[in-house]
Formats: structure tokens, C-alpha cells, sequence
């Protein structure tokens, strides 16, 4: 009887031990997919995040060397260009021995010519936004700045003739790309631009702050070529304003070298 006991009290103990082997091998069988889900998963992820630093250093590389997307931060270029607008900088434009030509809209840094002072900035902030700039997706320094070229190294620029236009070596020019209304400068002026510099302005002339008002500090006003980031070729958004920046032909008539009558150079 006893002997019968043990053997049924060990029957009994032996059932719920195997059920807890076969429970738990349940467990683990379920458990190993989704350990090689998790995985993938991790994989996955690390894949995309390479993938993500691969191309966010190939657009920041084409942003700087090759093709910089540039936010319109004023009105100083409307018609031609809006408030919010994002321009596309060809950087190669100027750098294979050919330079900025009259009629170009191109985007400089300013500091030396148009900002006299260098502007500190906060190391970590000036960086990120320094890459958001790159990506179009921030207002450009505070020390970039975007007009049009009416004069380049030699030209006589002078505002303004007996029919209120400027004239460049003596030539009037019809400015169409002006802001309706504007008239090409209030300010009178009469300058003779250094070689190796620009005499740049803006087509809202009433709401732009360009060489004009630098004539008097170091520098007049002259933009260094060697200061320029490249040519405004393309708006590349809002979509609705996607188009490429056709050169104007109001300088065509424009002699290549000044003819310099007497009259006050500066």
C-alpha cells in the first residue's frame, strides 16, 4: 500500500512538471521570433539612420560647393523676388575665370562692404543655422545679402539723367525689373567702380538698402568680387513660382570699358 502511494504521489507531482516543460517551451518557441523581430528591427533603424547621415552630408556638400538654396528675408528685390521665396545659388557660376556680369542677381556676404562690424554670434546656433540655411529651411546670416549688378570693375555709374534713368559709361538704361512705382534712385550718385568690385542694388529701390547707402563708409558701398557666394539662377519654391532667373537685356547697350567725361567720380 505504501509502496503504491509513493508511486501515485510521484505520478501526480511528474504530470504538472512536464506540463511546465512543455509551457515553457511554448514560451521560448514564441520568444524567438519576436527576439529576431527586434532584430531586424534594430538593423532596420541603424540602416536608415546611415542612410540619413550619407545623404544629409551629400546635401550639405552640394549645398556648399556646388548649389545653395537661399531664403528671401525683404522686399528689397521685389517684383523679381518675394518675401519667403527660396532662390537656388549656382556656386560653379563664377568660378571657372568668367565673373559677375551687369544684370546678374547675385547673393554676396556683405561684411566688409555692407556690414562694418563682425556680428558675434553664439557658436552652436550660428552652426545650426548655418545648416538650415544650407537647406533653405532658415533666413540667410545676417551678413548675406541678395541685389542686382549695375556695375562691375571700370563702369561709370551715374543717377540720374534728364529722364530720371541711371546711366551706365554714358549709356541710359530702362530698368523694367523695378518696382512699379519706383523710380531708380532718390538718392543722387556719381561713381566710378573699383576693378575687382560690384556696384550692386535692389529692384524695390524705395525698400532697399544697397550701395547707395554706403557710399559714405569704407569701402563705398563697392561690393569685393571675391565676396560673392554665386548667382541667383533659379526660384526653386514656393512651387507656384518655380522658374528659372532669365539675364535682362537692359544693359545690351552698355559698352565694355567706361567713357569717363569730367563730372565727379567717387
Amino acid at each position: 500500500m505504501d509502496t503504491e502511494a509513493q508511486h501515485t504521489e510521484r505520478d501526480r507531482s511528474s504530470a504538472p512538471e512536464a506540463g511546465d516543460k512543455g509551457e515553457r517551451s511554448r514560451s521560448a518557441r514564441s520568444a524567438r521570433p519576436l527576439t529576431r523581430f527586434s532584430r531586424l528591427s534594430v538593423l532596420s533603424w541603424r540602416r536608415a539612420g546611415l542612410l540619413y547621415a550619407v545623404c544629409a552630408v551629400f546635401v550639405l556638400l552640394l549645398s556648399h560647393f556646388v548649389m545653395q538654396p537661399f531664403q528671401i528675408p525683404s522686399t528689397s528685390m521685389e517684383p523679381t523676388l518675394q518675401v519667403g521665396d527660396r532662390v537656388l545659388v549656382n556656386k560653379l557660376a563664377y568660378r571657372f575665370g568668367s565673373g559677375p556680369e551687369r544684370g546678374d542677381v547675385i547673393v554676396f556676404d556683405g561684411t566688409g562692404s555692407f556690414v562694418q562690424e563682425t556680428l558675434a554670434e553664439n557658436p552652436v546656433s550660428a552652426f545650426t543655422r548655418e545648416v538650415f540655411a544650407a537647406l533653405g529651411l532658415a533666413e540667410p546670416a545676417e551678413t548675406d545679402f541678395v541685389k542686382r549688378v549695375v556695375g562691375v570693375g571700370g563702369d561709370r555709374v551715374v543717377c540720374c539723367d534728364k529722364g530720371g534713368r541711371v546711366e551706365v559709361n554714358g549709356v541710359p538704361v530702362d530698368e523694367g525689373y523695378l518696382h512699379p512705382g519706383d523710380v531708380p534712385s532718390e538718392v543722387p550718385f556719381d561713381i566710378v567702380v573699383p576693378e575687382g568690385t560690384l556696384w550692386v542694388m535692389g529692384d524695390h529701390r524705395s525698400a532697399s538698402r544697397d550701395s547707395r547707402d554706403h557710399l559714405g563708409e569704407p569701402g563705398g558701398g563697392m561690393v569685393p568680387v571675391d565676396k560673392v557666394i554665386g548667382r541667383a539662377d533659379w526660384i526653386g519654391w514656393p512651387f507656384g513660382r518655380w522658374t528659372s532667373l532669365e539675364r535682362t537685356d537692359a544693359f545690351s547697350g552698355v559698352p565694355g570699358t567706361a567713357r569717363m567725361p569730367g563730372g565727379a567720380h567717387g
